[in-house]
């Protein structure tokens, strides 16, 4: 559940993103000083320093505040995450391009200082053109390439605290697993080697030593620095992703995982995340179901939802049984609770057994008894005769069976043909699939009526024409139904197939 994020939170985040842009200029310091201690030109040190400053701390700096302001102004309740959206997902590459855009100028400056200050030629003559040129261009994509796995650990993090906080993922996806490796293997492993290979074509003697000295140091340096954060950049969203695959696969279904990356990985958890939600979804469906119908019931039930926890509405001609314990009422008065519970229990453990076998969905269970429909939700074609088939074993399994050490039910068994309205109801985790229509009333009158009549099992006209002659039936008359304003036509079924009598 997603919590308001408190202002001293707000601000650790801004501040973070600050300090993110700020380590450029840190590193830039880092690397002119190692030039200084390896190359003896301190002398530059001072100009070095300043001019990163200026590019690196003060105009990154405002550059950075234009970039985050967007997000900034979200994260104070300005606006809607829909609007920051892209920017999120872009967040690395445009930080990376604006700190390229500002090395290139800076390192064109300090490699040909003498062009813009005469003063120096003497003491530091131009490099050769194919050293200059390597040095800019690998220097550069140094920085891009720190910058944006820098940046994108910090989107990371970001994303985390804009998941915990307003519930909210990326859903754009702009970057690219492959390209991301791609460029950290070239800044990695090639760019430090073509330095160095360019030395050795451009200089001799104790210059190219020095040469050499210089970009190795740099390059170790670099390579330090940028392995620490593509690493992280690129497994903290895996690690995140195996943590909530391992908690699915230890029956946790309320895992969602925060999306932190803006390439596959990131379509990988959303789509992870889109999966766990329809297993939930499939899960509630399960505990509706899952107790009163055969597991193949269930999953085919699931699979009809299509990844929604609600079944679909629809109305569909199908048979509805409906069964009661005979003289429950006295049995229940005499039978400690108990007792009576137990052997409830034992009898409709009995009677799901035929009624799963036969494709029967138990909808509800009303006290002592059972309403359950046939071709609703599941489809089956055959749906009156399954449901005689079944009353008929249930009246067979029950008859002359004892429960709870001695209690002895009879059953009472309706049943009833015609147009249904099956759908879920309810709102929020309580939905319960519901029968609706007159076909479900009929056939709890018929259930009452057993006892008017002296039977035991009670159809009307339309399940016994759907039968044709697969059963005995025998007709009781025409009868009136509590409830129906036209009289029905009600038969008893025998337990034994026979032709039915005109």
């Amino acid at each position: 559940m997603s919590t308001a994020p408190p202002p001293a939170e707000i601000a650790g985040i801004r501040r973070r993103f600050y300090l993110m842009i700020s380590s450029v200029f840190v590193v830039d310091a880092a690397m002119t000083t190692l030039y200084c201690l390896v190359a003896d030109a301190w002398r530059v040190f001072p100009r070095n320093m300043i001019s990163g400053a200026l590019l690196l701390l003060v105009a990154n700096f405002i550059l950075a505040r234009d970039l985050f302001a967007p997000i900034d102004r979200f994260l104070r309740g300005e606006g809607v995450f829909k609007d920051i959206q892209r920017r999120l997902t872009q967040l690395p590459i445009i930080a990376a391009r604006n700190v390229a855009l500002l090395i290139l100028p800076l390192w064109i400056f300090r490699m040909y200082a003498p062009w813009f200050l005469p003063a120096e030629s003497a003491a530091f003559p131009w490099p050769p053109l194919a050293d200059g040129i390597t040095t800019i261009v690998v220097v550069t994509l140094f920085f891009f390439t720190y910058t944006y796995f820098l940046a994108s650990d910090y989107l990371a993090k970001l994303c985390v605290f804009l998941f915990r906080h307003f519930g909210r993922n990326l859903e754009l996806y702009y970057g690219s697993y492959a390209r991301k490796l791609g460029v950290a293997l070239l800044v990695i492993a090639i760019a430090p080697l073509l330095a160095i290979i360019v030395d050795i074509y451009s200089y001799d003697s104790d210059k190219l030593r020095t040469e050499v000295l210089v970009d190795v140091a740099d390059s170790l340096f670099a390579m330090a620095v940028a392995i620490f954060f593509v690493v992280r950049s690129l497994l903290r969203p895996v690690a995140l992703l195996t943590r909530g695959m391992s908690k699915v696969a230890e029956g946790d279904l309320a895992v969602r995982v925060p999306v932190t990356s803006n390439d596959e990985i990131g379509q990988l958890t959303n789509t992870f995340n889109r999966m766990v939600e329809g297993l939930r979804d499939r899960e509630r469906i399960r505990l509706t179901f899952g107790k009163y119908v055969s597991e193949s019931v269930a999953n085919a039930l699931i699979q009809q939802t299509a990844g929604d926890s609600r079944i679909q509405a629809e109305a569909r001609d199908a048979t509805v049984l409906f069964t009661d314990i005979d003289g429950f009422t006295g049995i229940a008065e005499r039978l400690p609770a108990e007792t009576l519970v137990k052997a409830i229990n034992e009898y409709l453990e009995l009677v799901l057994e035929p009624i799963q076998r036969h494709g029967g969905v138990v909808n509800n269970f009303i006290g002592d008894g059972l309403l359950v429909s046939f071709n609703l939700p599941l489809a089956n074609d055959d749906h009156a005769a399954s449901a005689v088939a079944t009353a008929l074993e249930i009246d067979k399994l029950v008859s002359g069976r004892t429960f709870a050490n001695g209690v002895g039910f009879g059953t009472r068994i309706g049943i009833n043909t015609g147009l249904v309205i099956g759908g879920t109801v309810g709102a929020g985790d309580r939905l319960s699939y519901t029968l609706l229509g007159d076909p479900v009333n009929t056939a709890a009158r018929l259930q009452e009526l057993n006892k008017t009549h002296g039977t035991r099992i009670l159809v009307s006209e339309a399940t016994r024409q759907r039968c044709q002659d697969r059963f005995a039936f025998r007709n009781i008359g025409t009868v009136s139904v509590r409830g129906r304003a036209e009289p029905a036509v009600i038969y008893a079924v025998a337990p034994r197939p026979a032709v039915v009598a005109a």
